[in-house]
């Protein structure tokens, strides 16, 4: 330390570190570590070596180190590598009676160490001591049966000793205690290295019983074809089948077998094969059969052997999407599509009674719909494919009791059961078929298909007991008044027809009152009653005041052939005319006066065409203010609206539209003349320039006289 003047110890002077950054390159200690082992900082120099020169130094070095194991397994006797670093350290030195010592105390501290044996064992056959190595190898598979090593390794002495007897006795006796597959294996390739083909194949048989797993049956069938034994792999293929069963038949033993027989150009076999595959396999693990079924067809199979492939691939994919969703019937239709083409007749009506069992959850009748066409299409499969003459009815009958009637039903379904008691030559059983549905469950499509039959038998009495009841069910139905009316003018009772369509006008509520008032008066045209028609004309328009009713009205009129019925036909647009003065619509007066005028054109003279085309109205177009649901202003529009000349308080306006279209004219007429005198200007002003070029031609040419001259 140094001292100043004063005496007191100076401090040294600490540097300031300036920055204090991390540095950009970060030693960590396992770089620290890896540099000094690469430098080799702390290699530690290895012992010298000690050279032994006479008997009594090498015995005392033997001493010390047997003292030095000894006092190491003292320590822990548990620890095996001291035991065999031990035994290796006699063996080295030639004491194999000492080494055998340790081995065999090394056996009595852990008989179960599969190393200690292993290194016993090993020790015996290096050096020649095959006697003593058997016996340790009997004494190891004994105390330790399942440790395979010691199995493979007595084996493997065994043949390299050249004692295949002995080597097949030790197998033997492996095989006893049911091992692995490897195992196995490893027997059967010591048979075949000294071609015992028999033996092997007897070792196959006891193998597929111990590991009953079908890759091990398919190595058994492989074996028996690579050594020529085609019978006996075909047989081998036809036990594991039916060593499976049915319960438990493998896709992959199928294949090989179907294969086997490919290879074999047994290509019938191979086609049986893969057709029992896809009947007794569950469908949702046929994918590679069907695979390697088509690459077969398409080899060495027909056009219809492959269609019936495709087919069966097809009813796989159907039948994964209706497990999917059985709600599903659009795919229950493509199955059943596909299924009724190939022609099996239990298996069609097996699926139509899964399909049919997937009832609707809900009382909503669209939800039916489809479902109800699977029935449809059960009963006609039944009648005409399968052509039973009474399972139809059944088919039937079961839909009938499923639907709900009391909220909704299908009258399709009970119509076609009629026709079907029909074709049957069943009448009695067709009428109360419908009579059932009349009373059950009323629809207009029944009744009409009840009446089209009576009225196809004949059966007119019948029929208007029916149209009755159907007018008692819905008396608001205009068309089933218009078909009882016309039935009855078939039959010829006029009377009866006018009194059914009297009836029907006469009805409060009606859904088609138009159609109806216009049957009712052709039917009185047709039977020539005019006055009647007439009548009905007069009625109907004392309840509406439709122009088409008055152009109807006129035009029936001017039709009937009679004396001055152009002048009824005018008094018809008159009347109606001033009725429609008094509405608010124009636009159906304009179209009144439209027909009238065009009457008067067809028909009429000079002056009662200016009598019409007086009262047409002027179209004037106007703004008016639009006004949202919330009476917000939402700006103005333009609408056209018309103005007859009756009207009084349109007068002011008629004049005022007069003026504006007489001033419109003249203005028309002054720019007509204003574009005129242009045009006259314009001609002047071209006749001026044709005048200037001809002077400046005729001076030209004076010039040039001129110059001649001189």
């Amino acid at each position: 330390m140094e001292t100043g003047s004063d005496g007191k110890i100076k401090m040294p002077r600490v540097a300031k570190v300036k920055n204090k950054m991390p540095a950009p390159v970060q030693i960590t200690a396992e770089q620290l570590l890896r540099e000094a082992k690469e430098r080799e900082l702390e290699l530690v120099p290895p012992p010298p070596k000690q050279k032994i020169s006479d008997p009594d130094e090498l015995a005392a070095y033997r001493m010390r180190k047997r003292k030095a194991f000894e006092d190491n397994i003292r320590k822990n006797r548990s620890v095996m590598s001291n035991w065999i670093k031990y035994a290796q350290w006699e063996e080295s030195q030639k004491e194999l009676q000492r080494a055998r010592s340790v081995w065999e105390r090394a056996l009595d501290v852990d008989h179960r160490n599969i190393t200690v044996w292993l290194k016993y064992a090993e020790m015996e056959m290096r050096c020649r001591q095959v006697n003593h190595a058997r016996n340790i190898w009997d004494r190891a598979v004994m105390v330790l049966p399942r440790a395979n090593q010691f199995w493979y390794k007595y084996t493997y002495m065994e043949e390299m000793l050249g004692n295949i007897a002995g080597g097949r006795q030790v197998f033997e006796r492996w095989m006893e205690w049911e091992p692995e597959e490897q195992a196995w294996h490893s027997y059967i390739n010591f048979e075949l290295r000294y071609k015992e083909l028999d033996r092997a194949r007897t070792i196959y048989e006891r193998f597929v019983l111990v590991h009953p797993e079908v890759k091990n049956w398919i190595k058994y069938a492989r074996f028996e074809e690579k050594n020529g034994y085609i019978n006996s792999a075909r047989s081998i293929y036809e036990r594991g089948i039916e060593f499976f069963g049915e319960d438990n038949i493998s896709e992959q033993l199928l294949a090989a077998f179907a294969k086997f027989e490919e290879s074999q150009r047994e290509h019938d076999r191979a086609r049986v094969v893969y057709k029992y595959a896809l009947d007794h396999l569950p469908k949702d693990q046929c994918e590679e059969i069907y695979k390697h079924y088509t690459i077969h067809e398409k080899k060495f199979g027909s056009r219809a052997a492959i269609e019936d492939v495709i087919v069966s691939k097809r009813r796989v994919k159907y039948e994964e999407e209706v497990k999917a969703n059985p709600m599903n019937y659009d795919a229950w239709f493509d199955y059943l599509r596909l299924l009724e083409s190939d022609g099996d007749l239990e298996q069609v009506r097996d699926t139509y009674e899964r399909a049919i069992a997937n009832v609707p959850p809900s009382q909503i009748k669209r939800h039916w719909r489809r479902y109800i066409y699977l029935w449809i299409n059960y009963a006609l499969y039944e009648e005409l494919e399968a052509q039973d003459p009474n399972r139809p009815r059944d088919v039937y009958k079961a839909c009938l009791d499923i639907i709900p009637h009391r909220k909704f039903t299908f009258a399709k379904i009970w119509l076609m059961l009629a026709q079907f008691e029909i074709r049957q030559k069943n009448l009695q059983g067709a009428r109360k078929v419908l009579g059932t549905a009349i009373g059950k469950c009323p629809k207009s499509k029944i009744f009409r298909g009840y009446i089209d039959l009576e009225l196809q038998l004949r059966e007119f009495d019948r029929c208007r007991l029916l149209y009755q009841k159907f007018l008692e069910f819905g008396p608001e139905n205009c068309t089933t008044w218009m078909k009882y009316a016309e039935l009855e003018t078939i039959l010829g009772d006029f009377e009866r027809a006018r009194a059914i369509l009297e009836l029907a006008i006469n009805q409060t509520r009606l859904d088609m009152p138009e159609v109806l008032w216009k049957a009712f008066i052709d039917f009185e045209v047709d039977q020539g009653e005019y006055d009647n028609a007439r009548n009905l004309y007069r009625r109907l328009l004392e309840r509406t005041q439709h122009v088409k009713v008055w152009i109807s009205f006129a035009k029936f009129e001017l039709t009937v052939p009679e004396e001055g019925a152009l002048e009824k036909a005018r008094a018809v647009y008159r009347s109606g005319n001033n009725k429609l003065k008094l509405s608010q619509d124009k636009e159906e007066r304009l179209l009144l006066l439209e027909a009238w005028q065009a009457l008067e054109e067809a028909a009429g003279d000079e002056t009662s065409t200016q009598e019409v085309e007086r009262q047409m109205p002027q179209k004037v177009k106007k703004r008016r203010k639009i006004q949202t649901e919330d009476g917000m202003d939402a700006g103005w529009e333009e609408y056209f609206d018309y103005i007859f000349p009756d009207e009084e308080s349109a007068k002011p306006n008629l004049k005022l539209l007069a003026l504006a279209k007489k001033w419109k004219e003249v203005k028309e007429k002054e720019e007509e003349d204003e574009d005129n005198d242009d045009k006259e200007d314009a001609d002047d002003e071209d006749k001026d320039v044709d005048t200037a070029e001809n002077l400046d031609a005729d001076y030209s040419q004076d010039e040039d006289s001129s110059n001649e001259s001189s």
